[in-house]
């Protein structure tokens, strides 16, 4: 019999924090700047350059735990971390260790978050990963490996950084999909980071052992780098627990490393056995004091922005909306706010949802335009969703007119006059094309009357050809029913 495996991940993600300056000097951060041109003695580790700590970038640290529900700490510090790597030129980096500035708190996993082709196969739905901190330091250099040489672009090099820490509560390649594109949203709300992985905005380190169904002790823990994109982590993950699996299976044993993923090959590939914390010989920074936290929570708490969980149960409260579409909605803060825009004060937001879902994206992804880029403002989509309510254009002219709207950015009002398209809503007028309708087809009439159903809609479709489009087709159907009894 073939022994079964789970596996169980932690994932551990470096965030870089929207600031203007870097973590302990005033040099700029700016991605894509000429290399080696956003340096000082500070960020270069000079001799006798001392730090000064960044003080956006700690509210900031503390703002992410709040959205994250972590508790935050009343006073934390500073501490070196030694390691000799050309990417880090004072051979230590400023970390936090033991009195990190959030505790606790978790990551919850929505539907949404989760890869499209597993989003019918949840396995635990509503899941929270429990974080285990977040603690702020500061990135390193970036390396650059070339033909036949490297080298090393300084600008990165202290940059604010959070690293945010899970627990191992992640248990597969699709929880830890949908784990960094939550923490992805909660972090572009919060506009704490843009987290764009492929400018290393956002980086991520995965943890993972695999361990027989039914025993409790996990088994060795191997660390993935080199990951920057979230399908990325999937990808790798699928391949190293088919590997880890693999190797016991076989008899063999596994050992704690280190090893980076190679997307080209789709495989993992050993780099180093694994450090542990003593190896990095931390100790307190002797040139930064201790932060108490008390005002910087305060202005944190006071910027404190809604949820994603929040958003999207107000927007099933307030608009009527069905939970998938709030998600949706939810999911792109452009995309909700444009939606918030056209549905203010108006009693049809489960149509205007409709439009800007189905409709206004799909023209958009046409024309490969942003929401930003929009050419039919807010308060046009919610004229012309007004239109079709009152029962002057119907679904089919709707489209038409929105078509116009969306070339020209024109009003809808303007275009349904221009094109003629105002739809007849004048009761005897329909009742006198019904009269016309019904006296040319005798036939159709006799087998309504006889019960076939599929003979109104034929009249009916005589009626709205007969009008040119025009007629209001509820009251075509309701009129003819009334006539022919």
């Amino acid at each position: 019999m073939t022994m079964e495996y789970i596996a169980t991940i932690g994932l551990e993600v470096h965030v870089q924090l929207k600031t203007r300056s870097k973590m302990f000097c005033a040099c700029a951060v700016e991605y894509g700047a000429a290399p080696n041109t956003h340096t000082c003695p500070v960020c270069l580790g000079l001799p006798g350059a001392l730090p000064v700590m960044n003080e956006e970038a700690l509210r900031l640290t503390i703002l992410t735990g709040l959205m994250l529900g972590c508790k935050i700490a009343d006073v934390c510090k500073f501490d070196r971390k030694s390691y000799y790597y050309p990417d880090m030129p004072k051979n230590y980096q400023i970390s936090q260790y033991d009195m990190p500035l959030c505790l606790g708190g978790g990551v919850p996993l929505h539907d949404l978050a989760y890869p499209k082709d597993a989003q019918k196969s949840i396995a635990t739905p509503d899941k929270v990963v429990r974080l285990t901190r977040i603690h702020l330091e500061e990135d390193v250099a970036k390396s650059f490996h070339l033909e036949n040489s490297s080298g090393i672009d300084f600008n990165r090099a202290g940059t604010p950084l959070m690293e945010i820490v899970s627990e191992a509560d992640i248990a597969g390649p699709e929880e830890a999909f949908a784990y960094l594109t939550s923490l992805k949203q909660h972090l572009i709300y919060a506009d704490v980071s843009d987290a764009d992985m492929e400018k290393g905005q956002m980086r991520c380190d995965v943890n993972v052992s695999v361990r027989p169904v039914g025993t409790e002790k996990f088994g060795t823990k191997i660390e993935l780098k080199n990951l920057n994109t979230v399908s990325g982590v999937r990808r790798a993950l699928a391949f190293e627990i088919g590997r880890q699996i693999e190797v016991l299976r076989g008899g063999g044993t596994l050992q704690q490393e280190t090893r980076r993923w190679d997307d080209d090959l789709g495989e993992t590939q050993l780099m180093r056995i694994k450090e542990s914390a003593h190896d990095y010989r931390y100790f307190p920074d002797p040139d930064l004091m201790p932060v108490r936290t008390g005002d910087l929570l305060a202005a944190a708490k006071a910027d404190l922005p809604e949820t994603p969980a929040q958003k999207r149960a107000r927007y099933e409260k307030d608009f009527g909306v069905s939970g998938y579409d709030a998600a949706v909605l939810a999911d792109n803060l452009e995309l909700g706010a444009y939606f918030e825009q056209a549905a203010a004060g108006s009693p049809r937001g489960k149509q205007i949802a409709n439009w800007v879902l189905n409709d206004l994206q799909s023209a958009l992804g046409a024309a490969d335009k942003t929401i930003a880029e929009c050419p039919v403002k807010p308060s046009q989509l919610d004229a012309l969703v007004a239109l079709v309510a009152g029962g002057q254009i119907n679904g089919k002219q709707a489209k038409e007119v929105f078509t116009d709207m969306f070339a020209g950015g024109r009003d809808p009002a303007m275009i349904v006059e221009e094109k003629g398209l105002k739809q007849e809503s004048d009761a005897g007028a329909i009742g006198g094309l019904c009269d016309e309708v019904i006296a040319a087809h005798s036939q159709s009439v006799a087998d309504y009357k006889a019960g076939k159903a599929a003979a109104l809609n034929f009249l009916k479709g005589q009626v709205m050809k007969l009008s040119k489009g025009k007629a209001n087709p509820a009251m075509v159907g309701d009129l003819l029913a009334q006539k022919l009894g």
